[in-house]
């Protein structure tokens, strides 16, 4: 039994390999695993988006945009809209 050492250096080399490998695989499955949740939330926030640009283009202000100094501004123009007159504030002072 003389210089089986080399043995010992193979059985480390290997299970340092093994260990190596199995690293590897576990970042490349995390990485997968988070491109693809980075992916589907993308997808929900795309399709929240969607659903917000339908209801405003087939809601009440489909052609309108509030603006709080012009009113109601519209792609074909638009009508003018006159603000409501204003109700003087009533000065009850007590005596």
């Amino acid at each position: 039994m003389n210089n089986y050492d080399w043995v010992f250096w193979l059985n480390v080399t290997n299970i340092a390999l093994g260990a190596i490998v199995v690293l590897a695989v576990l970042v490349i499955v995390y990485g997968a695993v988070w491109e693809l949740m980075i992916r589907q939330r993308k997808r929900h926030r795309l399709h929240d988006l969607d659903k917000q640009m339908q209801t405003m283009l087939h809601g009440e202000f489909a052609h309108s945009l509030p603006v709080p100094e012009l009113g109601l501004t519209m792609a074909d123009g638009g009508e003018h809209v006159t603000p409501a007159p204003k109700k003087p504030a009533d000065d009850k002072k007590a005596s």
